[in-house]
């Protein structure tokens, strides 16, 4: 395992391009896979996670050529996936392996076997399993978990309550709603990233959003074709998420990050850090179209004086990948702060609750663990030390940024896990010093 030390820093400066979207490179090739027609991506995330997904789908019969972060993608359509010998493995990837199961299970033939590493054999599949068969789908899981196997069935439209915010449950159920016969109704409250519904309906998939201010329902029409489409896929805000909190905590420091993907339900953790007082320039105002292109931008951070806060259940889907962040700039936050109603971190890549926490506290960060999300004691900061990302890329980054803004040095175990989502990390955050 590689370790790699992140010293104290005097001062972070420059403009660079981050790591692109990992949540829309997984959506562009699915659906390119699921289109008939040939589809370009651009600027396609090359790590870990996402290759994966290339490999899964050309495994199901799906044309790939690429060409560094250029991929051409020859599509088999909505119900033509092949079988597979043996299982697909998914990596470390959640995301592949929850919309894969809603694709597969409408199939209305074959079998597949999906497994992953050691991390995803830990993620619980019944919250996409036991949605997924109210529209009919047949999935055997081990004991909840992966490897499981989906049967390939007829689906029927459904209406399903959403019982957790999970835009990787709410995608695997609309992919699975384009195979039902009706239309299929999903209700989430609050709301999470809307990827796939803007990406479903540039390819010609039938959505209608309703919003009552309380609860979110996204109806989609069964269809026969996706079309196939060109995408330019943006920054990253979760990526750009760790340059940027970099610059607010280093003293000395501004750095922007150019053509970041600003989907509303992506900037949470921008949101509550301008709360804080941070100084953060070029989050938009609202969104005008919620089934139109992602809004892309570039974002500019100063290094800041923070004031802590509260993160409550409402606020936790559109902030749930940065939440690790969260805590490290709540140490250095002048108050105490709270995050609750975020359970979902425990069935993350690690349980990201008590990783964070063990992590941070063997900082010298004041920081306590609670069922559903932690407290942080602010206004001292980092003094340094030795993290373990337990083989979890946003760990491993966290222990980075927090080597940068610590009184003295961070080593961080097992830094290569980074590779999952930003393989240039260290390159790119060792370059605005």
């Amino acid at each position: 395992m590689i370790a790699e030390t992140f010293s104290r820093s005097s001062g972070l400066n420059g403009t660079l391009l981050t790591a692109a979207d990992k949540s829309i490179s997984h959506r562009s090739a699915l659906f390119a896979a699921m289109a008939e027609g040939t589809s370009k991506i651009s600027g396609y995330l090359r790590a870990d996670d996402t290759d994966s997904t290339l490999a899964a789908i050309r495994a199901l019969g799906a044309g790939v050529k690429v060409e560094g972060d250029s991929i051409e993608i020859e599509g088999i359509g909505l119900t033509k996936a092949l079988p597979v010998a043996g299982a697909i493995d998914v990596g470390n990837s959640g995301t592949l392996m929850r919309l894969l199961a809603g694709w597969l299970s409408g199939q209305g033939q074959g079998s597949w076997l999906i497994d992953g590493d050691d991390s995803i054999r830990k993620r619980p599949i019944d919250r996409v399993a036991v949605p997924l068969a109210q529209l009919g789908a047949e999935i055997t899981t081990t004991a909840g978990l992966p490897p499981f196997t989906v049967a390939g069935a007829s689906l029927v439209a459904a209406d399903v309550q959403m019982t957790v915010s999970s835009a990787q449950v709410k995608s695997a159920i609309l992919i699975a709603g384009l195979l039902a016969d009706g239309v299929t109704s999903v209700h989430e409250s609050p709301p999470s990233r809307d990827h796939t519904e803007r990406m479903l309906s540039e390819q010609g998939a039938e959505l209608e959003i309703t919003d009552d201010g309380t609860t979110r329902t996204i109806s989609i029409q069964s269809c026969d074709s996706l079309r196939a489409v060109d995408r330019v896929v943006p920054g990253d805000p979760s990526s750009a998420a760790f340059l940027l909190v970099a610059a607010l905590l280093v003293p000395g420091s501004q750095v922007t990050v150019r053509n970041v993907c600003l989907n509303p339900g992506r900037i949470g953790l921008f949101r509550i850090l301008k709360r804080m007082g941070a100084q953060i320039d070029g989050l938009p105002a609202v969104d005008p179209d919620p089934l139109g292109a992602e809004p892309i931008g570039d974002l500019t951070a100063r290094s800041s004086s923070l004031l802590a806060t509260d993160v409550g259940r409402d606020e936790v889907p559109s902030a749930i990948d940065e939440l690790p962040l969260f805590a490290l700039a709540a140490c250095f936050a002048e108050g105490t702060s709270t995050v609750t109603g975020a359970e979902e971190l425990r069935v993350k890549e690690t349980d990201r609750i008590q990783t964070v926490v063990d992590g941070l506290e063997g900082l010298g960060a004041r920081i306590t663990a609670q069922p559903d999300g932690f407290t942080v004691v602010g206004g001292t900061g980092i003094s340094g030390g030795t993290i373990n990302s337990w083989g979890d890329h946003r760990l491993a980054m966290l222990g980075a940024v927090a080597g940068l803004a610590s009184d003295s040095a961070v080593t961080v175990e097992d830094f290569g896990a980074a590779s999952v989502s930003y393989p240039k990390f260290a390159t790119d955050i060792t370059s605005l010093a």
